[in-house]
């Protein structure tokens, strides 16, 4: 029986997609519920699983844009298909253990075994800490990107295990490589190219715009050209959430399994400004005003297909460790291609830290249809004044994009200086961005 392939729904009002990658060969056998290929949408990568086991036969070539329902491949459940090899390796051992096998039954005319000779044992390889970060070549800035997102090594190096090495892939290497010691190829006059030289052509090369980069496109030129936008910048001594963190972030993550970043403290103190400023949490829908009573905070993940924004429904309602936690689980689901539209559909503010690339400062550009968007930057020593002394503090330079048609320049000013205020006095979360006199006095 051949069961059909089709593309199913990826979401309202989608109608078409692109196949990205086939995630198995044409003629392969596939299991039930195996993952046989990723589409692009506008919205997302999505993955489509196998109904049953079979030959595949696939009908669609990467790259195509499809219909939504229409039969991509066809799965053969009378036929076996392609079976992976075994490598080479096991069918040696298998070759050795039969070799043994056979040795062992030998006898000689007193009937006592043969003695086979033992072969020296393999040196066991170092696998220090130092020899795996030579052998891995992990940047400074690279490593330290790992560790505020907690990608662990084996992570990290599990996600390029799945990932599908394609044509340009092998190109890449092959004219870059050297296939005896794995570095780059000289240049014309015979000198050896250092890791990260780059050795300019006049070649170039053009691939196909994926459909989310193609929607991404059109939305950020349609939110420049149907917005007011506008941004507006404050600084954040990050030296009271700093001592936070290293005084309890080991009882924290004792207590809550998981780590305390600086995302919780400002989505937090996000939540509790847009109960002040609601402006700042409406939308404009046609020549109406939606006012939000929620707080649907999208946080900005780097994806490998690109930007994607997964949404923490009601944050407001959250601690600081269920926002730790969900935080980095869609982190980790979005980085895998796991997140769902649903997921990611809807919110009323969103934050975006360009912090963890190294920017010192950016205007983000509003995700419609919100009306305003945090972003957050790398926190560097700068000379500030207190008290009348010049002091060297952590700062933060943070920045509010916002829709002037909706969101007035005194609201946009008082959100971003009521969150500046609460992340440098974290006491203030607690009470609603009030002081503790504030609060006593009821004012």
């Amino acid at each position: 029986m051949k069961i059909e392939v089709k593309v199913p729904s990826p979401g309202e009002s989608i109608t078409e997609v692109q196949i990205a990658s086939w995630l198995v060969e044409d003629g392969a056998h596939v299991e039930k519920d195996d993952e046989i290929v990723e589409i692009d949408s506008d919205k997302a990568t999505l993955s489509i699983n196998a109904e049953d086991s079979g030959a595949l036969k696939i009908q669609v070539e990467e790259g195509e844009t499809v219909e939504v329902g229409a039969v991509i491949a066809t799965i053969d459940t009378d036929a076996e298909g392609k079976k992976k090899e075994k490598p080479e390796k096991e069918e040696k051992d298998a070759g050795e253990a039969a070799e043994e096998k056979t040795e062992d039954k030998k006898q000689d005319s007193s009937g006592k075994k043969e003695e086979k000779e033992k072969a020296p044992e393999p040196k066991k390889e170092k696998t220090s800490k130092e020899q795996e970060e030579k052998e891995w070549h992990v940047s400074p800035l690279a490593r330290k990107l790992m560790e505020e997102n907690e990608i662990s090594q084996e992570e990290f190096l599990e996600f390029f295990k799945r990932y599908r090495v394609s044509k340009a892939d092998v190109e890449h290497y092959l004219g870059n490589q050297d296939s005896s010691e794995g570095r780059q190829k000289p240049s014309g006059d015979g000198a050896e190219v250092l890791p990260g030289d780059w050795q300019g052509t006049r070649d170039s090369e053009r691939s196909q715009m994926s459909t989310l980069r193609k929607k991404l496109s059109k939305r950020l030129v349609a939110v420049k050209n149907e917005t007011a936008m506008l941004t507006t910048f404050n600084e954040v001594d990050m030296k009271p959430i700093m001592d936070i963190r290293s005084k309890y972030k080991e009882k924290f993550k004792e207590t809550h399994g998981v780590s305390l970043g600086f995302m919780s403290f400002f989505t937090k103190a996000v939540t509790k400004a847009l109960a002040l400023y609601p402006s700042v949490n409406s939308q404009i829908e046609g020549d109406e005003i939606v006012m939000n009573h929620y707080a649907d905070i999208g946080i900005a993940v780097s994806a490998p297909k690109g930007l994607v924004v997964p949404i923490l429904r009601n944050a407001e309602n959250m601690s600081l460790a269920e926002i730790e936690s969900n935080i980095k689980d869609m982190a980790k689901r979005a980085r895998n291609n796991k997140i769902t539209l649903d997921e990611m559909t809807g919110g009323t503010f969103t934050i975006t830290n360009g912090g963890v690339f190294g920017s010192m400062l950016s205007t983000p550009i509003i995700n419609p249809p919100q009306s305003a968007i945090l972003g957050m930057h790398n926190i560097v020593d700068r000379p500030v004044a207190i008290d009348g002394k010049v002091e060297i503090r952590p700062v933060m330079y943070v920045a509010l994009s916002y829709d002037h048609r909706i969101i007035d320049g005194k609201d946009s000013v008082g959100f971003l200086y009521k969150i500046k205020e609460m992340l440098e006095d974290p006491a203030k979360l607690l009470l609603g961005g009030m002081s503790p006199e504030q609060k006593l006095l009821n004012l």
